[in-house]
């Protein structure tokens, strides 16, 4: 029997606050228990977090995983490589005893963390869900304001779309909850496979601004997203509308995106659904030499990124053509390979909007951000 490396337990019990120190990821700040700041890849200012009491890393456009995952994405470089750069060269032997105690040390280390991170999905759903309960019909609202200022003049605004009169706009600083704004929002369940309440999307609206959504600023005077969600969205999605007999279900990213085109009819009697984000969508990729995003799903880690239910033969996922081109391509290229490899029979594609801008601005008449 051929023994397991030993290196791969060694590898996971390490402190990913530490490995993070070791690969010198710069502008991380403490933010109760996680660090908090820029991605060492894509940038940004606050999309990426490490928790180092789960062991994991958070990146809410390259997607997450644990310490070995962190070193591939910093490193640019494939498994047998971040386990080198973790551990050094592979023992040639271990003691039998030796290797037990590991792995014991490691089964009681990842159950624990297990623990702590579902205690967090559980908090979080609820927080969400107590959040959705509260909400009241979007009909005859400022969310409906909202949505003809974005050029959807929804006849019927989709029951998964509430609106919440004052919801308070809270984030973490200096390790206190902090409410930066608090004031009507649009809110929409993120629903999982099988229908059930997951988490909530969350967006602060302000119909005197050209877009619609509130001007919300940090502590420091920077202008953040009025966007949020809340609770666990992985293999979810906002089911805005799934008409009888539907065989093709058609998904952007967020919203706007996707109501955008189902109000342009553009496949009749499909299915639309938002993925809440690009990694949502996308799911793990395995990783490639050279390569940010290789648009190969990772298909041996388990559920982590959306998959269509049985009925849908036909996916059409919505690129925004306002993102960086070839990474965003590439992940919904792992998106629509994942679920082709999940789903037998399943035919998918990419359809892009106009360089530059997103379906919305171009619904709307917006002007080429490039």
């Amino acid at each position: 029997m051929q023994q397991i490396d030993p290196r791969l337990t060694d590898a996971k019990l390490k402190s990913i606050e530490a490995i993070a120190a070791r690969l010198n990821i710069e502008g991380l700040k403490r933010v109760a228990r996680e660090l908090v700041g820029p991605c060492p890849v894509c940038g940004g200012k606050d999309r990426f977090s490490i928790n180092k009491d789960m062991g994991v890393y958070n990146c809410r456009t390259c997607g997450g995983g644990d310490v070995i995952r962190l070193v591939e994405l910093v490193q640019g470089c494939d498994f047998k490589e971040a386990l080198q750069w973790l551990c050094g060269d592979a023992e040639v032997k271990i003691d039998p005893e030796e290797a037990k105690r590991r792995e014991a040390r490691f089964k009681k280390e990842q159950q624990r963390r297990d623990g702590e991170s579902d205690r967090y999905r559980q908090y979080a759903r609820k927080r969400a869900y107590d959040n959705w309960t509260s909400a009241l019909p979007a009909k005859g609202t400022i969310v409906e304001e909202y949505l003809r200022l974005r050029g959807l003049p929804l006849a019927d605004i989709p029951a998964c779309i509430r609106f919440h009169p004052d919801l308070p706009y809270v984030k973490k600083i200096g390790g206190k909850n902090t409410r930066l704004h608090s004031g009507p929002a649009m809110v929409a369940a993120i629903q999982l496979p099988d229908g059930r309440f997951s988490a909530l999307h969350q967006t602060w609206l302000d119909v005197s601004q050209p877009k619609g959504k509130a001007l919300i600023f940090d502590p420091e005077g920077a202008q953040i997203s009025a966007k949020l969600y809340a609770g666990p969205k992985k293999t979810c999605a906002i089911r805005l509308h799934t008409p009888e007999g539907a065989s093709t279900l058609v998904m952007g990213e967020g919203i706007e995106t996707t109501a955008s085109a189902w109000v342009a009819d553009v496949i009749p009697n499909a299915a639309y659904w938002a993925g809440v984000d690009l990694g949502n969508m996308a799911g793990r990729q395995v990783k490639e030499k050279g390569k940010r995003h290789s648009g190969v799903p990772d298909l041996v880690s388990g559920a982590d990124g959306f998959v269509p239910p049985p009925w849908v033969k036909r996916l059409i996922y919505v690129m925004d053509g306002d993102s960086n081109p070839k990474d965003t391509r590439a992940k919904l290229l792992a998106g629509c390979r994942r679920a082709i490899a999940r789903c037998p029979g399943l035919v998918a594609s990419i359809v892009s909007a106009e360089t530059g801008r997103d379906l919305n601005d171009m619904i709307m008449g917006e002007p080429d951000n490039g």
